[in-house]
Formats: C-alpha cells, structure tokens, sequence
C-alpha cells in the first residue's frame, strides 16, 4: 500500500507541474504572468500586530487581482486556455471558457502608478498624511510579482472635535447628537469614520423630522497641526444648505392604495376623492373593498399632525411588507400645496400578491443503499377573509426503498398526509398583546393528517393540530410560542412478522405504541448569520416542549406504581424536553468558510411515563447529521444493534438524550463547485437504564460512547438551490468493545468489502448546518 501511495503522490505531482506550465505556454509572447501583488509596510510606528492587517487591508485594494489559485494551481486559467476558441456563443466549449474558465492576467494589464496612488490615498484615509508608496517587479520563468513598499510614517490622532453650528433648530439638533459622535479626541484620523459620522448625524435629523436633510449637507473641515501629528475636527452645516432641508416636518394626509397595479409608465394613481376616511386619519382608495380596513390601518405607525420620522416611516414599510399579501409596497411623501408650512402628505402604494398561488415540489434523496423520492402539492391563498390572512393546504406523499445490502423489515416505507395551516398577521388573544411594532407578528392555525406504512412491518395513523404566535424581536431575534401542540398516533395493521419480532426484540415495541401528547412548546432562534461584513457569525436555536405536565400532577399519574391514565386509548405522555442548537461560522478567505455546530436535547419523562414518545425521542446518523452512519443506525449509547441474518438490522433507533458535534471546511473550487471535509461525533442515549437494551443509558462515561465519523464532500450552488453530496466513513464505532472503537488501522479502500461496509453515500438538498 506504501508504495502505491508513493507512486500516486508522484503522479499527482506530475499532472499538477505539466498543468502548472501549460498555463505559461500558452501567454503571448513578450508577455508575463501576473501571479501575486503583496504590500510591505516599512514602519516603525505601528505596533507589530497591526502590520499584517494593515498590509491585507491594502492588498485588497490592487487591480487587478491575480487569477484564483488552489493549492498553488489556477484551474480556472487552464480551463480557459484549453477550451480554445469557441466557434459560437454557445454551446460546452464557449460555456468551459468564459463561465468557468478565467482569462489570464497579465503583467501589462498592471497599472503601477495607478496602485501606487491608491494605496497612498488610502493610507492618508487611514491618517497617514506622510506616506510615501514605491513598487517593484520580480519575474520568474514569466511569472511576474509586483511588490509595493509602503512607509506610512506616523499616524496623524483627533485633537478636539467642535461641533460649529449655529442656535437655529436644526443647530441644536445637530448639537444634541454630539454626545453619541464617532469621532472621539485620541483616536486616530480616519476618513471612514467621518463618512459614518455624517451618516449618523442625517439619520438623527431624520428622527427629528428633517425630511429633506441629507449627510452632503454637513462638512467636517480638518486642521492639521504638523508638529505633534494632530488634527481639529469641525463639524459644520454647508452654507448652501436649502431652507426647507433645515425645517422639521409633520405629517399632513395619509393615502393608502391597496390595489394597485403597475402600468408601463409607472404607478396608476387613482383619484384621492374616491378615499374613505377611516378612524379620521387614513383616506383609504379602495372601492373594490379587497382589503378590510382595519387590517390596513393596523399596518401605519404614522399618524396624521405626527413629526415625520426615518423611525416610523421605515417601521411602516416593515409591517406593509409582513402582511404578506403585497408583491410591491412604495410610498412617497409630498408637500403640501395649500399654504401650510413643514407638511408633508403620505401616499402609500400595495400591488397585491396573486390571491391563489400553486407549487409543486417534486425531491430525490439517496443515503448508503436508500433511495427514494417525495411531492409536495401546496395551495394558498394570500388573502383569505380580506385581512391579510394565509390559508395553505398541503398534501404530500413520498417512498423510501433499500435498493442494496440484504432486506429487511426496514427497507422500505411510504407515507402521504394532509395539512392546513391558517396564517393571520397579528396577534390574537383574549387580551391585548404587541411584542413589537417593528415587525408583524402572526397568529397560526395547524391541522393534518399523515399515514405512514413501512409495507412489510407496520403502518401508523398520525393527527396533530396547533395554535401559536410567532414573533421578531428584531433582525437577529425570533420567537415562536405553540400555545398548545396536539399529537394523536395510533398503529394499524401490524404484519405477522413484526409480531412475531417484538417476542424476541421488545424494544421495536416502542415504535408502535399509541402516543397522545399535548402541552406548550417554546423556540428562541437569535442569528447575525445575515451580517455579510463579519468574520465570526453565529446561529443559535433553543426551546423547550411540555406535554401534560399539569394535566399528569391533577391526576397523580405515575407508573413505575401502577398508576398510567390513558387518552383516547392512548397513554398520555408526560415530560420536559429541552433542545439547544449552536452554529458558528469563521470565514477564512474570501471563499472559505470553517463552519461548526454543537447541538445537545435532553428528554426527562415522569409520572405517566419512562421515555419520551417515539415522534418526540431524537436518532442520529443520516445527511444532516453524522454522516458516516445511516440515519437511525446509531447508538443508544453503546448498544450493540440486534442482527437478523448477516449484516441485517432493523435501522430504527432513538433516545431521549443527544449530544452531536461538527465541524466542516467549505471552499469554493470553480464556479458553481464547491467541496467541503468534515468530521462529525455523537451519539444519543436513553434517560433510564434499559435491560433490553444493555449500555443505552446515559452515564457520566458518554463520552466513551461518541460516535465518530469523517468524510468529503461536493456540492453544487446553483444559487437559488444547493445539492450537496457527502461521502463519509465511520472512525470510532460505539457499540464495538471498549478499546477496539476506534478503526484507524482497519481502513482499506482497496478492500471491496471494506468499501461496501463502510463508505456511506449522502445525496441531499441545502447544506447540513
């Protein structure tokens, strides 16, 4: 095996130099490579952990940039060159060369001076008012580096900031902010900053009803004092400024037009003598009656003779948009033209939705030897009592079937169901309740019906139904609140086989006992995963889910004494089940990513029961979790799975208790190309000692019990869908015995057998965390 390694290393090797210089063969003569732009910064006035983030920061700002390298190689230069010249516009070879493939940058395509001056403008942005910027160029069998050496000397710092305006309103409104300036004395000069603080300064105004105000209207005027390296900052409005931009303005008419269609030449305006006043604030132009009024008049935070403010105008726009119903939602604020002063009226402009919309989705999935496919049919409607309310109904059906390996009870299943939802954007409660005007809040209604029949074991009849709000807190805070969650399960039509099973594996009982669950649940998802502009960013989902918790305490359930009460025929669950999912993202370049995830679930069932119901217990393995064992493969603990036949198990296993972590590096390779190496660990577990079940409870020795599993991935971003496929293999196995869990020396992907026991093929949709 040494020496295959050995002999495929070099072979590597070989193709990676040949395509190495096949780039350089085919430049135009006379030309170079242009392969890297680097900045040394010459200093000794900068401390020595600011140097390198100086340095990247202005490597940034070269044009151009070199061709995309991977380990050295650019594939994307290669494609390009070998595609030739395409004979159209169209077709593979046109499609390699200018989608994909990139063509070369040359060292004639580098303007110097040009990158010179703009590193030293940039360096004088950053208050380096003496730098003084120089470049040279190396060439190495044509390949060309252009190296900038940049002596930014020292830096120039803040000295005072004097806000200069005069005693008018608009001065004191400008004054009043000083308090929350960006520009603090001691800090170093920086263009930015003063940029943020205009910025910062309009959008105060704003507040304050300055409609017309706008961040061109302020002027900072720097004074340099040379000798000490200091500057004095004076804000300042311009001479020029309009007069209307320094009067604050109130609100006058508010017209809202709910049915509005575009027109080629822009916006239909309908006339404002066919509004209706509505609660004597909103003139209303909806004669069709499409929307009820009080749903359009919950929406606007304006009020008529209110201060305009950014605040509320953007807050209005906000909830427009959240009720769902618009397709495009503008408004516009004009003056007044009747004499009055610093009035503005309002005009907002709703193209609805299509009121009736259907989507079919139609998905594969493959896992190790599974295959199988699903539809899903949804139908709604956008405005279903003319309050903006969202009426879905779903049905959907799919398979799953075992296309290799031996078969066995499990190997395949099918399933279809119903499900409507009633969506209504506010809250409603006995009593008044608002989290926020921020964003619209919505009320929901869930019913459905699903039947689940894995043909030659068992079928399962399930109905479940919920009432609940969901609510943001703001762009990084969600809650959801299911007031009450009902789920009713009943098994159907047992096949003489499974029965016959459940004698010698009791265990599989679990999966087919009536199940009846009702009570609360509650989910936090905090998020700044949207924040394009940060290194780190996070994911955080956490809740808890109750069932019958009160309900089992009035009737003093407990049935380790005898004592079980039933619902429905079904006895009724009773526990506390708490979930945490963490995500962390650490982007490493600017297409790589390191992401990681650390989720944990812990199930207490008490009273009326020992576990938690099998729809509620966790499982593991599968796309979305650790991806070298097969979904429900795994644990609990270090539960050895029982074997019908050779290498034939009933893959259907859960727990009360989960603990799973996993870590992923993603990088871009060409285009729509992505792949990515992982490695995944966990396990679950079960809250009480199981003597059918020997090593499933959890114990303080877990960790002995973690799964490990690593692999590779490809995946396909095609932007509005990613398909990811994941190849993976098991490194740690819990349920062999202590001391021989890890397999490091048992790999050999030469060994068929090995391969066919060990690789596990994902094919999924979307990224796993």
């Amino acid at each position: 095996m040494g020496n295959s390694l050995i002999r495929m290393s070099y072979a590597i090797a070989v193709l990676w130099y040949l395509a190495s210089c096949s780039n350089i063969k085919y430049l135009p003569d006379g030309e170079h490579l242009y392969v890297k732009g680097e900045v040394e910064i010459e200093t000794d006035t900068i401390p020595k952990q600011y140097i390198k983030p100086l340095s990247d920061n202005l490597e940034n700002l070269l044009r151009p940039q070199p061709n995309t390298t991977i380990l050295g190689m650019r594939p994307q230069l290669y494609l390009y060159n070998i595609a030739g010249e395409p004979q159209s516009d169209r077709g593979f070879r046109n499609w390699l060369k200018n989608k994909v493939g990139q063509a070369p940058v040359l060292l004639s395509d580098v303007n110097r001076e040009y990158n010179e001056n703009l590193l030293r403008n940039r360096l004088e942005n950053l208050g380096f008012f003496q730098a003084q910027v120089t470049s040279d160029t190396t060439i190495n069998k044509r390949k060309a580096t252009v190296t900038y050496t940049a002596a930014p000397h020292i830096i120039y710092r803040i000295k005072s900031v004097t806000f200069d305006v005069d005693s008018s309103e608009l001065g004191k409104a400008i004054k009043s902010t000083e308090p929350q300036s960006l520009l603090q004395v001691g800090r170093p000069y920086n263009l930015d900053n003063i940029i943020a603080e205009r910025e910062r300064i309009d959008y105060a105004l704003k507040n304050k009803g300055y409609y017309y105000f706008n961040p061109d209207y302020l002027i900072v005027e720097v004074d340099s004092v040379s000798a000490d390296h200091q500057v004095d900052l004076y804000v300042m409005v311009k001479t020029e400024t309009p007069a209307k931009a320094k009067r604050p303005y109130y609100i006058n008419n508010i017209f809202i037009y709910p049915n509005y269609t575009l027109t080629q030449g822009g916006y239909q305006r309908a006339d404002p003598r066919e509004a209706e006043l509505y609660r004597g604030q909103y003139h209303i132009v909806d004669p069709e009656y499409t929307f009820r009024r009080f749903a359009l008049a919950n929406a606007m935070i304006f009020r008529r003779g209110e201060l305009y403010t950014r605040g509320n105008h953007n807050r209005t726009i906000r909830q427009l948009v959240g009720m769902g119903s618009f397709r495009f939602v503008r408004n516009e604020f004009v003056d007044v033209d009747t004499g009055k002063a610093n009035q503005l009226d309002a005009y907002y402009y709703l193209t609805p939705m299509p009121k009736r919309g259907l989507r079919v989705e139609l998905l594969g999935k493959t896992a190790a030897v599974y295959n199988g496919s699903e539809i899903n049919v949804n139908w709604q409607h956008r405005n279903a009592f003319k309050s903006a309310e969202l009426l879905t109904f779903t049905v959907y059906g799919g398979f799953e079937t075992q296309t290799g390996g031996n078969v066995n009870l499990n190997s395949s299943f099918y399933r279809y169901g119903i499900e409507t939802s009633l969506s209504f954007p506010r809250m409603i409660a006995p009593y008044r309740w608002q989290p926020t005007k921020r964003f619209v809040p919505r009320t929901v209604f869930t019913a459905g019906y699903e039947f689940l029949s894995r043909r030659t074991a068992y079928s399962l009849n399930a109905l479940r139904f919920s009432f609940g709000y969901q609510w943001r807190e703001n762009l990084e805070k969600e809650h959801e609140l299911k007031v009450l969650e009902v789920a009713y399960v009943q098994p159907w039509n047992i096949s003489d086989s499974y029965q016959a099973l459940l004698d010698t594996v009791p265990p599989l009982r679990h999966a087919i006992e009536p199940q009846f669950t009702f009570g609360p649940i509650y989910q936090y998802t905090r998020t700044n995963t949207t924040r394009t502009d940060l290194t780190h960013t996070y994911y955080f989902k956490g809740g808890v889910d109750l069932s019958a918790n009160l309900y089992g305490l009035i009737r003093g359930a407990n049935v380790r004494e005898g004592r079980q009460y039933q619902i429905f025929n079904a006895n009724f669950s009773q526990y506390i089940k708490t979930e945490a999912d963490f995500r962390h993202y650490m982007k490493l370049g600017t297409n790589s990513t390191l992401a990681s995830r650390a989720m944990a679930g812990f199930g207490y069932s008490y009273g009326n029961s020992t576990q938690l119901p099998y729809v509620k217990q966790f499982f593991s393995g599968g796309p979305n979790g650790i991806r070298a064992f097969r979904a429900r493969t795994l644990g609990p603990g270090s539960y050895t799975p029982e074997f019908y036949g050779e290498d034939n198990f009933f893959a259907d296993q859960t727990g009360d208790i989960k603990i799973e972590l996993n870590t992923e590096y993603r990088a871009k390779l060409a285009s729509i190309l992505h792949w990515a190496a992982f490695i995944d660990a966990g396990n679950i577990w079960l809250q009480h000692a199981n003597p059918e079940k020997p090593g499933a409870a959890f114990s303080r020795n877990f960790i002995k019990e973690m799964a490990v599993g690593a692999g590779l991935g490809l995946r396909f971003d095609l932007s509005f869908l990613v398909i990811r496929t994941d190849l993976a293999t098991p490194l740690r196995i819990p349920y062999r015995p202590a001391g021989e869990r890890w397999v490091f020396d048992e790999i050999n992907f030469r060994d068929s057998d090995w391969r066919k026991r060990n690789l596990v093929f994902n094919l999924a949709i979307g990224y796993p965390f």
